[in-house]
């Protein structure tokens, strides 16, 4: 059946699921708009590219340098653990226990959902490349 066809079909969740991030990272750019003169820039920044520094340029870069198809597994592991809400819930519940609630913490909802949302990018199984070549 073509996946493409009638409510259900695969593509047509993730199209589904495309647009409830969509909505979820339109809320959180709102409020940190409402909050632009509130909100504290380096950390913000550090907070929204860090997730892509740690997590994605490593594996990216394994993934052009390979000699087979496979890279090693740590860096999808990586990858995941970064872009994982349940990781950066925890990382927001300590900030937050540690330092009190701020702002710049949207940064990283903003990223996760913008991956989503924008490049329908999620967690990466071990099963697929981990960059699709173009």
């Amino acid at each position: 059946m073509d996946a493409t066809v009638g409510l259900g079909g695969a593509t047509t969740t993730r199209a589904v699921l495309r647009v409830e991030y969509g909505i979820a990272l339109g809320v959180c750019v709102a409020l940190m708009a409402l909050h632009l003169g509130e909100v504290r820039w380096l950390p913000a920044v550090l907070l929204f590219a860090g997730i892509d520094v740690v997590g994605y340029l490593p594996g990216l870069l394994a993934h052009q340098r390979r000699r087979t198809d496979l890279i090693h597994r740590a860096y999808y592991v990586l990858y995941n653990l970064t872009h994982s809400f349940a990781t950066h819930a925890a990382l927001i519940g300590l900030w937050v226990l540690v330092a009190g609630w701020e702002w710049a913490l949207l940064a990283i909802p903003i990223h996760l959902l913008g991956d989503r949302a924008l490049f329908g990018t999620s967690l990466k199984p071990f099963a697929e490349p981990f960059e699709a070549d173009k």
